[in-house]
């Protein structure tokens, strides 16, 4: 592990510990055994709605590969994705590679795999940002936007500059120049001395990635599955704070969910925003009148949701992983035409 990731991980459980502590843990585990096994289950379960919907979009803007995967093996490969996003340290973008390289294992060929992964990726960015422009819009409509509003609209600024840089950057040929330096890589006596001559498979890489943005319905398509998946998440708010006992309309858990991403995706640094993502709850819960004890309670429900989801698709990876590499080296048998 880095040492980035060592620093982020103290830091971000020293947090956790602090606002534990500050606020009881009893007190919380009060309101989480009030909320009852069901209610934490239907949140569980209401999640894979959204998963639903976020595969539709990866798989939409795709596009129509030589090998297409169905829209369920999209789900399952999203809940991978999703898995290694929040459970491992890698700055919750980790589990796009290894969506790619899975995408590969099952018959896309690699360009196109990375392709649609990378379009998916800056199609959800995107998005957030989107949703969270509704979020900000609704929070100063219904409460004015107080100092938090003004530190999220400082982020997103920053948001939206870091998106349309990665956006332009892939239309000036950033992935042209990643694909022409692999290819180079692989040619070279550094390459076949270390066996990198698979690198060959990246060819391609650019003319895929602009492929899927030059059709503008499936971009149109995938960025509206985006926006329901991160509306869903509002609903999923309302669910959560329903079980602990305190009711809250859409447009407010459209604003809890909004912001509170936004300001988990402000602690990339920091794995799982441990702790990031409570005390950006506490600061927006504290809007409409709800106590740090239930923002914190809503943040574990959310992570526990994370953990039980995750768990099993960390293992589901690893036995892809066994299955595709088991496929890939098996001889091939029986005679020649």
């Amino acid at each position: 592990m880095k040492w980035s990731a060592i620093v982020g991980s103290a830091v971000g459980i020293g947090l956790s510990a602090w606002l534990l502590e500050t606020y009881g843990l009893g007190r919380i585990l009060l309101l989480l055994r009030d909320a009852g096994w069901f209610g934490i289950v239907a949140v569980i379960g209401f999640h894979v709605v959204q998963i639903l919907f976020s595969a539709a979009a990866w798989r939409v803007v795709a596009g129509m590969t030589a090998v297409r995967p169905t829209l369920r093996e999209y789900m399952v490969l999203r809940w991978i994705r999703e898995g290694l996003n929040n459970l491992l340290p890698v700055a919750q973008i980790g589990g796009e590679f290894v969506a790619a390289r899975l995408l590969h294992l099952r018959g896309v060929m690699l360009a196109p795999a990375i392709a649609g992964t990378v379009a998916d990726l800056t199609l959800e960015m995107v998005t957030q940002i989107a949703f969270t422009l509704v979020g900000l819009a609704l929070l100063l409509h219904s409460v004015g936007g107080g100092t938090i509003g003004g530190y999220v609209a400082g982020g997103l600024a920053v948001a939206a500059a870091i998106a349309a840089g990665f956006v332009g950057a892939q239309w000036l040929g950033l992935a042209l120049a990643v694909e022409n330096g692999l290819l180079w890589l692989g040619r070279s006596g550094l390459g076949r001395s270390m066996r990198w001559n698979g690198t060959t498979r990246i060819a391609g890489l650019h003319d895929a990635l602009i492929d899927c943005y030059r059709r503008p319905r499936r971009v149109a398509l995938a960025a509206l599955w985006h926006m329901v998946s991160w509306l869903l998440g509002g609903l999923e708010v309302m669910l959560a704070l329903h079980f602990l006992g305190h009711d809250v309309d859409f447009s407010s858990g459209v604003i809890i969910e909004s912001l509170g991403q936004a300001l988990k995706a402000l602690g990339f640094a920091v794995p799982g925003a441990l702790g990031v993502q409570e005390g950006g709850y506490i600061v927006i819960c504290e809007v409409f009148g709800l106590s740090p004890e239930v923002a914190i309670a809503l943040s574990l429900i959310k992570r526990f949701r994370e953990v039980v989801l995750g768990v099993p698709g960390l293992l589901a990876w690893q036995r892809m992983e066994q299955r595709g590499r088991a496929a890939l080296t098996a001889p091939v048998t029986g005679a020649m035409p």
